[in-house]
């Protein structure tokens, strides 16, 4: 029998750089990726929760925050690596 192996996420490319995240509901927060663990957790520095209110969007301030990994749907670097 063949033994699997399984690739985690490496995060440390995007380390420190601006990245765009979409959580479950819909919901959007940019920042500043400062780490992440096995679970995919991650935390966000200079962290800003962008809300769209009919065809306005606005950003609401956070500052720092840890996001869990089973909230996350997608991930998207702001700057060039």
């Amino acid at each position: 029998m063949a033994s699997k192996t399984v690739n985690q996420t490496d995060l440390r490319q995007f380390m420190d750089k601006r990245i765009r995240i979409k959580l479950n509901a819909n919901r959007f927060v940019i920042g500043t990726l400062r780490g992440n663990d096995q679970f995919m957790n991650i935390s966000l520095s200079d962290a800003v929760e962008v809300v769209k209110i009919g065809e306005t969007t606005e950003n609401k301030p956070i500052g720092k925050i840890v996001i869990r990994g089973n909230s996350i749907i997608t991930m998207e670097a702001l700057n060039q690596y």
